[in-house]
């Protein structure tokens, strides 16, 4: 909802994270952020992992000014700029088109503030909710539709798979100018209601290599990433697509960690080598593959983006053994409830069997928490005005 106090005039969104099933890594161009190869994400729900923006825009503010988790950062970087420059265009067309259709004059300074409920830029996909949910309130703000994805990825790559709910494609596209590297939705959220996925926090500590350096780096010395962005992921993206479609759980968890590997293997392949995962993550790759072939079935699947936190997917009937698997094999500091967050999860027992055969040593504190959780919607306006992170004056409330 749309709200205007002593002539500041605010908007607030919330947008979701998305991970990548099929991974994008590596850029045909920097500027543009247009990728070697097309990558599909599962849209998390914002009940547990989200961002928030408030935008406001006043003729009083004097500059443009933007605050992320608390704290004022540079509005002039690159990428905020092409998605606030890319806005203002599409609402100045959109005039020109239409006639004036709203009271805000595109020459009003804006200012932006963002929070998240998760942990930032420690392989969580932060970067992907905020640029989202950035270029999502702006539109309200400034009455613009059409294609917002194509502006989110300006942002960040994987931002303009966070601009739709459930399960999300993002075209890698042909054209230098962009126009056609956009994200479609594959299926809705509703779609597989079954499907759960549970996060590890292994680390919420930054990462030591950012993804944008990564990928550079990938793409110059990589021979492995240039023959998996043209020979593999065509035909994976086709396959995981039918996958879910069929809602085919053996078949998309069995892609899922088959291209989570070879993304890893690439970031091993570049020279210099980078490392994301850990020996926390190492040893939950190797207890899931022991779990599943306890059942002979694949029952659980893990995930890895730019850091050492596992992204397990797992239908629901399958949560409670597989969260108390993790619970034994890594044994959380305290007993609290606080080890599981989001959606609660039924108690389980192990059988003796199970971790005979999985046959691992406990590691203490190995993993700090579970979030919890299912497939979601995407960006969302908030329509309680109390919930604005901006106060009356355009300024950060202090609760922001």
């Amino acid at each position: 909802m749309q709200e205007t106090s002593q002539n500041v005039t605010k908007m607030t969104c919330t947008a979701p994270v998305n991970i990548a099933v099929i991974k994008y890594w590596g850029k045909r161009d920097e500027e543009l952020i247009l990728p070697i190869n097309s990558s599909l994400s599962v849209t998390l729900h914002q009940d547990q992992l989200k961002t928030t923006t408030t935008v406001a825009c006043s003729r009083n503010f004097q500059e443009d000014r933007i605050w992320l988790n608390g704290k004022e950062e540079d509005i002039n970087q690159p990428r905020l700029q092409s998605c606030l420059r890319e806005i203002r265009r599409l609402a100045r067309k959109r005039r020109s088109d239409e006639g004036p259709s709203n009271d805000i004059s595109l020459s009003h300074r804006v200012h932006i503030c963002s929070v998240n409920n998760f942990p930032t830029a420690a392989g969580l996909a932060s970067s992907a909710a905020g640029y989202a949910c950035l270029v999502y309130s702006l539109s309200r703000l400034f009455g613009v539709d059409g294609e917002l994805s194509v502006v989110a990825r300006q942002g960040s790559g994987s931002a303009c798979r966070s601009m739709y709910g459930g399960f999300v494609q993002w075209k890698m596209g042909e054209r230098p100018d962009g126009k056609d590297s956009l994200a479609e939705q594959v299926e809705t959220e509703n779609h597989w209601p079954e499907l759960r996925m549970l996060v590890l926090v292994v680390s919420a500590e930054r990462k030591p290599v950012g993804s944008t350096s990564g990928m550079q780096t990938s793409v110059e010395t990589s021979k492995l990433l240039k023959h998996r962005a043209d020979s593999v992921v065509p035909g994976r993206m086709e396959e995981m697509i039918s996958a879910i479609h069929r809602r085919d759980f053996a078949a998309f968890g069995e892609l899922t960690m088959k291209d989570s590997n070879q993304f890893h293997a690439t970031c091993l392949d570049t020279y210099p080598p980078i490392f994301y995962l850990n020996d926390i993550s190492r040893r939950v790759i190797s207890l899931v593959h022991r779990y599943n072939h306890y059942y002979q079935e694949t029952r659980v699947a893990y995930t890895f983006d730019a850091g050492p936190n596992a992204v397990i997917y797992t239908l629901q009937e399958h949560v409670p053994e597989f969260v108390q698997t993790i619970r034994h094999f890594f044994p959380p500091e305290t007993n609290g409830e606080e080890f599981v967050k989001g959606l609660s999860v039924d108690a389980s027992s192990l059988s003796e069997e199970l971790k005979r055969v999985i046959g691992m040593e406990p590691v203490p504190r190995g993993i700090s928490y579970i979030i919890s959780t299912k497939v979601g919607p995407g960006p969302c306006v908030v329509d309680d005005p109390n919930l604005h992170l901006l106060g009356p004056d355009g300024l950060p409330t202090k609760s922001s």
